[in-house]
């Protein structure tokens, strides 16, 4: 099957990006569309009521930049292949990729990687290795250049 929906999550990081270009790419061969989801993961711990005011400040004030950063990399990349749906989102993004990617109804995933071992991996976990584990469709990888480098050698 060759998808013509494609989801890239995205943390607006380089890699991120890397991934979004790769992303493009493919989809301009394809003739698919390219969607962009962000999820900024919002504590789900209770905060005491003199920090709830500032922490909702703090938050929509995050939300409104990341919502602009994420318009401005599919305004920027329009020219090189179909931009669909650009969600921003709160929660945890393992979840919240997959269910993106159900609602809708995507055929393939294409994310970037940290490249993290060991103990920080350990610590930190792997969103990449969590969503190929449970998403719906399949999952594209794109490491970074000094990931991809460094297994070469």
């Amino acid at each position: 099957m060759v998808p013509s929906n494609i989801l890239v999550p995205t943390d607006l990081s380089e890699r991120a990006e890397r991934a979004l270009d790769y992303a493009c790419d493919l989809a301009a061969r394809l003739d698919a569309t390219v969607h962009l989801v962000h999820v900024i993961a919002v504590p789900a711990t209770s905060v005491p009521e003199l920090g709830v005011a500032l922490a909702s400040t703090m938050i929509d004030a995050l939300v409104d930049d990341d919502q602009r950063a994420l318009d401005n990399l599919a305004d920027s990349r329009r020219s090189r292949c179909r931009i669909g749906e650009r969600i921003l989102t709160t929660g945890d993004a393992r979840d919240a990729i997959c269910e993106t990617a159900k609602e809708l109804g995507v055929d393939l995933i294409v994310m970037g990687t940290h490249g993290r071992r060991g103990l920080v991996r350990a610590l930190l976990g792997s969103v990449a290795e969590s969503v190929v584990r449970s998403a719906p469709c399949p999952v594209l990888t794109v490491c970074a250049p000094d990931h991809a480098h460094r297994d070469a050698a």
